[in-house]
């Protein structure tokens, strides 16, 4: 497939750029910088030019292909607009082209809000961090046009080799530095390795016939204390984690610091069933992320 991605050099979009290449899509990349061009063409994709914020000066190439992943976001203040006005520009610049593109969309564990002990499948009402509500009205509004074939992805937390998610706990620890757990020790987090998510977006894009929201989980809900007490003893660390209050969190870093302070689970119960789809890594504590230490 003809298969045009946003976020190429991202978390996610790095690891879904090298499966879209192995699997022998012809992938263009929207690029901003020199660097990511370079990256994206070492990766064996084309290189775009263009800006996020200036979704007019590409949507209408975008809509030419017969695929399109966007899994890029500013993370900044502004973020809601960029992407309303992304969506806005794709849903009109497709209306002139002939074929139903397949439109892969990204949104997060963190619109499910807290599930406490249970576990949140794709029925599950929406109750988003404040400041990532607009994921869910804008998915909604890609969702409801008949011109794109859409599935909406829900990410559980990412790492990968290079830390993701874990990457803070894992340089707090390795410099012998406490490490900082967000608002409370009761946050449970689901946790996915950024291959199996790239292997759920190279399923999904060849299935068209699968509209809808998806989540992908490999763990449902592993408690953060858990997890900073493993990364705190495989780092030999001798300081112990500590809780930053909630209040000192949206000083230091906005509202979408409740994120990471969430009790919450989540399924991939739907992904399995209609694709048989299961994930390699099942288990954080044995990932690549920790290479076994010479004694």
């Amino acid at each position: 497939m003809r298969v045009f991605i946003t976020g190429a050099t991202g978390t996610i979009g790095t690891a879904i750029l090298r499966k879209l290449v192995a699997d022998g899509h012809d992938v263009t990349a929207l690029t901003r910088s020199q660097s990511a061009r370079q990256s994206v063409m070492a990766a064996g994709a084309t290189p775009y030019a263009g800006d996020l914020r200036v979704p007019e000066d590409w949507a209408r190439h975008a809509v030419t292909h017969e695929a399109i992943i966007h899994t890029a976001t500013t993370f900044d203040k502004d973020m809601a607009e960029v992407d309303g006005r992304l969506v806005a520009a794709l849903l009109e610049k497709v209306k002139k082209v002939r074929h139903r593109p397949r439109l892969l969309y990204t949104g997060g564990c963190w619109l499910y809000g807290e599930t406490g002990e249970a576990s949140a499948d794709e029925d599950h009402p929406f109750n988003p961090v404040p400041a990532f509500a607009w994921m869910v009205q804008h998915a909604g509004q890609l969702l409801a046009s008949p011109d794109f074939s859409t599935a909406v992805i829900h990410p559980a937390l990412v790492y990968h080799a290079a830390g993701g998610v874990l990457e803070s706990f894992m340089s707090a620890a390795t410099c012998g530095q406490p490490i900082e757990i967000w608002g409370t020790l009761d946050a449970r987090w689901p946790l996915i390795h950024r291959q199996d998510l790239a292997d759920v977006y190279g399923a999904l894009l060849v299935r068209c016939d699968l509209i809808g929201h998806f989540n992908a989980v490999a763990e449902e809900g592993v408690p953060v204390q858990q997890i900073a007490d493993f990364i705190a003893h495989y780092s030999g660390s001798e300081h112990p984690h500590f809780v930053v209050p909630m209040d000192a969190l949206i000083t230091r870093h906005g509202a979408a610091a409740l994120g990471p302070t969430l009790k919450q689970g989540m399924t991939a119960q739907k992904l399995q069933r209609l694709l048989g789809w299961t994930p390699k890594q099942l288990d954080y504590r044995a990932s690549d992320l920790f290479i076994p230490r010479k004694n």
